[in-house]
């Protein structure tokens, strides 16, 4: 290979890899910035937040902004419960969808077709939100930690791309242990799982961030505060927020304390950090699973 050439080769990969590094870089800092805005805005005069004034660098900075929301009055016992939901519910969703799946894989079931079906049917089906409720108030989910956990412990979708999951895997790995005498609990804890990481890790990934979110729930169902989960006292406080600035914000420019005054712009991008953050530094843990678990069934063959 003449010298000319091998220089015209590194300069066209050069070239190459200059442009798709610059377009990556440009699409991953259009990613972050939003991030990066939320936190310097929390860190920035509320004041000056709520006028629209943050642009690249904080604005007066402080700290007000979480010190008020650490001083939410039963903010430890919310974070707990959420933390507690998100655990417990993400566990039994990845448990009770995968086995629900690994039986629907089982062609001597009974009536398989008929329940797999059925199943799959409530996707599409609901009986809606006052029938839920009332079914829920009826099984005595009403200001029980429960009500966090077993109505969604069936995530049909989930279930349906563990269940192509567990159908791409060879037979004979299954066949091989039932010869051995292994029931289904065995195949399931021994073989099934260890071979299903990626999709199961995916699930909890889905499951663990509609938990951590979720405050729907609390408003319909929780009225002792001792169950209050961080996200519902959290829109509570957002709210309460709301109502005193609607009363206290011409007293206190008057005053000259209008930088002093918590806004409702700086107090929800707070919140919103407050909730995001920690969801966020569960992903870095799961993207190895993630993009191989997402895609299971997208190709056949």
């Amino acid at each position: 290979m003449s010298k000319n050439k091998s220089y015209k080769i590194f300069r066209e990969s050069f070239l190459y890899n200059l442009i798709c590094g610059t377009i990556f870089s440009a699409f991953a800092l259009i990613c972050i910035f939003p991030f990066y805005h939320l936190l310097i805005s929390t860190i920035s005069d509320s004041q000056f937040v709520e006028q629209g004034r943050i642009y690249l660098f904080p604005v007066g900075l402080t700290l007000n902004n979480y010190i008020e929301v650490l001083r939410i009055p039963n903010l430890g016992n919310a974070a707990f419960i959420s933390i507690s939901r998100t655990i417990l519910g993400t566990s039994g969703t990845v448990f009770v969808t995968s086995y629900l799946a690994y039986f629907f894989t089982k062609t001597n079931m009974w009536g398989r077709k008929f329940w797999y079906r059925l199943v799959v049917a409530t996707m599409y089906f609901s009986a809606g939100l006052i029938p839920s409720f009332l079914n829920n108030r009826m099984l005595g989910l009403h200001n029980n930690f429960l009500i966090y956990i077993v109505p969604g412990l069936v995530g049909v979708f989930n279930m349906v791309l563990v269940k192509t999951s567990i159908e791409a895997m060879p037979a004979e790995i299954e066949e091989s242990v039932i010869m051995d005498g292994a029931g289904y609990l065995t195949r399931y804890f021994r073989i099934v799982l260890p071979l299903q990481i990626p999709i199961l890790a995916t699930i909890a990934v889905f499951s663990a961030v509609g938990h951590w979110n979720d405050f729907f729930t609390t408003q319909l169902y929780i009225t002792r505060p001792q169950l209050f989960t961080l996200q519902f006292l959290l829109f509570e406080f957002l709210n309460q927020v709301r109502q005193a600035m609607r009363q206290i914000d011409t007293a206190a420019e008057g005053m000259g304390m209008a930088g002093n005054v918590l806004r409702p712009a700086s107090v929800r991008l707070t919140l919103t950090a407050v909730v995001t953050i920690p969801i966020l530094l569960v992903y870095p843990f799961m993207q190895k699973y993630f993009v191989k678990g997402i895609m299971v069934g997208a190709i056949k063959g």
